[in-house]
């Protein structure tokens, strides 16, 4: 079973992505903040991370920098309400980006072609 982690601060969001993709068959983990996010891929194995921008306590953004230099090949999804984030050049490292949304099409979308381009078949 695919392994998502969901970071973000808005507890409706991290409910709403959780309940919606463990009913498509992942297993979810949720964390509330990016701080020490290195830790807390160690704790959960996640194959993809689903990342919110901006949150109370930090960035999404930087977060991701921590991220990529010890999980540099771990498929993350920058989730944002704000489109004008994508061309941020932080943003660049992640390897989707998705404006948030009621409809989790898009992001179910992304997510299964992180895990298509990243899992090896068995």
């Amino acid at each position: 079973m695919p392994r998502v982690l969901i970071v973000d601060d808005e507890e409706h969001i991290r409910t709403l992505y959780k309940l919606e993709l463990e009913d498509d068959g992942y297993e979810v983990f949720t964390e509330y903040s990016g701080l020490d996010l290195s830790a807390k891929v160690a704790r959960t194995s996640p194959d993809v991370v689903v990342l919110d921008i901006k949150m109370v306590d930090g960035s999404g953004l930087d977060a991701l920098q921590e991220l990529r230099d010890k999980y540099y090949d771990l498929p993350v999804i920058l989730c944002s309400a704000y489109g004008s984030f994508k061309e941020d050049i932080k943003s660049f490292a992640a390897d989707y980006y998705v404006v948030k949304s009621s409809d989790l099409t898009e992001l179910k979308k992304r997510i299964g072609e992180a895990l298509e381009s990243h899992i090896p078949n068995s």
